[in-house]
């Protein structure tokens, strides 16, 4: 847990989920930055509050008072916002929102926690913009290394004229005056593009990308190499794509296996969206599917343990800007309690990561499937 001393007073604050062997703070430099600016420069917070990205809820939590409304893409940074505001303001009137939610209809001060996605940070852009007025603040924030020349430049074009401030502890705030004239033009999100022809069931199909989905306009060299070795099954299977991003995985499975149960899941709202379109448009709307935006322990709330006979992974390893094994080992052990004995956990990684250890670990075994110069792919089954 960490302490975030903030012009509101010290707040307790954890991510999601919460692990005492963890080290990472729920806040940093950028999110004391923003609230240092605002209380420091008597911003007036009465009006119709909107924090964007706020990742961990560091901002809706101190500012809760205020009754800001949170929109986020992240299911884990919306569970850490609950348990936070829970912890820290309990009777305060916080509306969480997701990206794929309705904005606001009006909006009289707009945070932005810049996000890594530069794609997700114009579709939200474009999508709050009505929302603004003359007088409406709009403050981002993020670390130096997160601002580049082409996030104000989206700034400047989707909401008004812009400047940045100082950089202060290696974070730098951005500022933006709402020009309700600006020719913002259209916003290009969703994006669709057809997949190469060497990727098996899935060759030449269309794919859906919602803004903020990894590698969203082109397919990835991992997932590429993983939709090359999937494994040749006989029969109808129930399927996890357990972390599925854009769901080509996943779809690529229910096409080589007609009549098989997919379940997709991610943590990310926009991740979940493109998987269902994908899907959808490949396989058809009567095809058996399931699409949850979660955790990975939410697998066994709608897939009971023991029950699944393939499950597809292609696990990050960043939790924004921090290197870290803890999803991946997570994934892990959510797949082995969801498979049937004699179940098979799929998982492509970068060589360097090290899997095939952890995977022995926790299965008691595990085979190379193929391997290139960056990627490997790997199999453990349920013993």
């Amino acid at each position: 847990m960490n302490l975030f001393s903030t012009p509101w007073g010290a707040l307790e604050l954890t991510r999601f989920p919460a692990d005492p062997r963890e080290t990472l703070r729920a806040w940093d430099a950028a999110d004391d930055y923003l609230l240092r600016h605002l209380a420091e420069t008597g911003a007036d917070l009465t009006g119709r509050i909107t924090v964007l990205g706020d990742r961990w809820g560091a901002l809706a939590t101190a500012l809760a008072a205020h009754r800001p409304t949170q929109i986020t893409d992240s299911h884990l940074g919306r569970q850490a916002t609950r348990a936070n505001l829970l912890r820290n303001a309990p009777q305060a009137e916080v509306e969480l929102r997701t990206t794929r939610d309705d904005p606001p209809a009006r909006i009289d001060v707009l945070l932005v926690r810049v996000p890594k996605s530069l794609a997700l940070l114009e579709d939200q852009l474009h999508r709050l913009a009505p929302a603004l007025h003359p007088g409406t603040l709009v403050v981002g924030t993020g670390m130096v290394s997160e601002i580049h020349t082409s996030t104000l430049r989206l700034f400047e074009r989707i909401v008004g004229p812009t400047r940045t401030s100082l950089a202060v502890r290696k974070a730098r705030l951005i500022f933006s005056t709402p020009d309700p004239a600006a020719d913002r033009g259209a916003n290009p999100w969703p994006l669709r593009y057809a997949l190469p022809d060497d990727v098996g069931p899935l060759s030449g199909r269309t794919v859906t990308n919602h803004a903020g989905v990894f590698c969203a306009d082109h397919l990835d060299i991992g997932t590429r190499f993983l939709l090359q070795h999937l494994p040749d099954r006989k029969g109808p299977d129930r399927v996890i794509d357990l972390g599925c991003g854009n769901g080509v995985v996943g779809t690529a499975a229910a096409l080589a296996n007609p009549g098989s149960d997919v379940l997709f899941v991610d943590e990310s709202h926009q991740a979940v969206a493109s998987a269902e379109a994908t899907f959808r448009d490949n396989v058809g709307s009567a095809a058996t599917a399931r699409f949850l935006v979660g955790d990975a322990a939410d697998v066994l709330t709608v897939s009971p343990p023991g029950s699944a006979d393939l499950v597809l992974n292609n696990p990050p390893f960043h939790s924004h800007r921090s290197v870290t094994a803890a999803t991946a080992q997570r994934m892990f052990q959510i797949a082995r309690t969801a498979l049937r004995p004699g179940g098979e956990l799929l998982v492509v990684g970068n060589r360097h990561l090290g899997y095939h250890v952890r995977l022995k670990r926790l299965f008691g075994n595990c085979d190379v499937v193929a391997s290139n110069p960056k990627f490997v792919i790997l199999r453990a089954v349920k013993r």
